[in-house]
């Protein structure tokens, strides 16, 4: 455990070794919003590398690179998780992959956040999420209709969540995350 008033490193971007890199920056492009900042040759490892970005004051939140290998089994990636800033950002997401036919995988309400599920299109799993005001213990799974309107899914979750045991209202938990966090 790092001691308390140390350095802790907070994780900002993350890289994948990708097949197609054109088909993989478009993918981000349209139906993540990223945008290229920088790209060029990497020649230690002479691949093509794509920096992109949703945040202007943040260079890369994710890096492309070429040349993974035909044979390369899926990885160690769970998932790659995206933030949506209300539930009708994560409705905007869905119809854009609707529309691009990208099928989804899973619609979870997980009571401390609402999430929706699919794949890139090199297999990686992808959940894109909006927060909710409230903290229930994880994991927790409660199926999400998104085709209700956005009172009725967070009136659905307050009831459900209340029900949880542990439940709490986020900022009580985040100032409890805070203070254990402070003193590790």
């Amino acid at each position: 455990m790092i001691e308390s008033g140390k350095e802790k490193p907070m994780l900002e971007h993350l890289g994948l070794n990708v097949y197609d890199l054109k088909t993989m920056v478009d993918f981000y492009s349209r139906i993540m919003g990223l945008r290229v900042t920088d790209r060029g040759m990497m020649s230690r490892i002479n691949a093509e590398i794509v920096f992109m970005s949703s945040d202007p004051e943040v260079h890369h939140q994710l890096v492309l690179a070429s040349g993974r290998p035909e044979a390369a089994r899926p990885g160690a990636i769970n998932q790659i998780s995206f933030r949506v800033r209300s539930l009708s950002g994560l409705k905007e997401i869905l119809h854009r992959l609707d529309s691009e036919g990208i099928e989804t995988l899973d619609r979870m309400d997980h009571g401390n956040a609402w999430s929706i599920y699919f794949k890139d299109p090199e297999e990686n799993v992808i959940e894109v999420y909006a927060k909710s005001p409230w903290h229930v213990p994880q994991p927790c799974r409660f199926d999400l209709d998104l085709d209700k309107s956005d009172d009725e899914i967070i009136a659905i979750t307050a009831k459900r969540v209340k029900e949880t045991p542990g439940y709490m209202p986020a900022e009580k938990r985040e100032a409890e995350m805070r203070q254990r966090m402070a003193r590790a």
